[in-house]
């Protein structure tokens, strides 16, 4: 072997141990080290664990506890560490509302029915829940819900004084008289469905349950008897309105006369005495 070859080995075998000696030493230095997140404070909240319908019985097995973030924690929800046995001491409420999967637990959506039927628990203090019958006709086609809100027209047929019209036949004179009874009042249930069923945008249903004050009921009792009462469905944006209040003022002073309906024609509106 002549030199010029020891020397090109030598070199070789020299740069080898150099890089097996500089892999060596990268493979033991450490990884950098990651930032560091703050973590957030948390809470466990107690959560619906699956969808719970109106009126439906809560039971200790539809909720469960959830990590929420303390900061987003509402004062209204119901937290572990202040209340552990929560899930128990629920257990047995109706709901009053819809709740969804996850949807934090709220008192003032859940009623302790004490013994008395769903229907009497969902009540509002100092509400009546009274029933009367409908149709398709006399229902907006069958589209109110039940939570919609609607006015009541009471209307009546009167015989005419006359007793026949001009060809000798009777009742061609009747007048037909309507009105505004009750306005923006909430629908409870359709026949004895409290809520929609499978998604259904409609209940055609012969009998409707109103919430009603007790004076309310009154005016209902006595309308049933005098003629045909209809349901008119309010818009979604003055349902909300409380009654009394601007719309149903101006509603009321324009429902204030009777409409009088001759040969199927409005004639002329008879301002009430009271």
């Amino acid at each position: 072997m002549n030199t010029a070859r020891i020397v090109v080995l030598v070199i070789a075998l020299g740069a080898g141990g150099v890089a097996a000696y500089l892999a060596s030493g990268y493979d033991n230095k450490p990884a950098p080290a990651l930032p560091v997140t703050e973590k957030l404070p948390t809470v466990e909240v107690l959560v619906a664990k699956s969808d719970i319908q109106l009126g439906q019985a809560v039971k200790a097995e539809d909720l469960q506890w959830q990590t929420w973030p303390q900061a987003t924690a509402s004062s209204a929800f119901i937290r572990r560490d202040s209340r552990p046995d929560a899930q128990t001491q629920i257990a047995g409420s109706i709901a009053r509302v819809p709740l969804m999967q996850g949807e934090p637990i709220r008192e003032q959506k859940l009623v302790k029915a004490d013994g008395s039927g769903f229907m009497a628990a969902i009540l509002p203090s100092g509400m009546r829940a009274v029933s009367t019958e409908i149709s398709a006709e006399t229902a907006a086609g069958g589209f109110i819900l039940p939570n919609d809100r609607v006015d009541i027209v009471l209307t009546r047929r009167l015989k005419n004084p006359d007793g026949a019209n001009s060809s000798g036949s009777t009742g061609g004179n009747d007048l037909i008289l309507s009105e505004v009874i009750l306005t923006n009042i909430r629908v409870l249930a359709i026949d004895q469905a409290p809520k929609e069923k499978d998604g259904q945008n409609a209940v055609v249903g012969k009998t409707v349950t109103l919430e009603l004050r007790p004076d309310q009921v009154a005016t209902l009792s006595a309308s049933r008897q005098g003629g045909t009462l209809t349901l008119a469905l309010r818009s979604i944006a003055d349902a909300s309105a409380s009654d009394g209040g601007p719309e149903d003022q101006a509603l009321k002073q324009r429902s204030s006369g009777v409409n009088v309906i001759r040969y199927g024609v409005q004639a002329r509106q008879l301002t009430s005495q009271k």
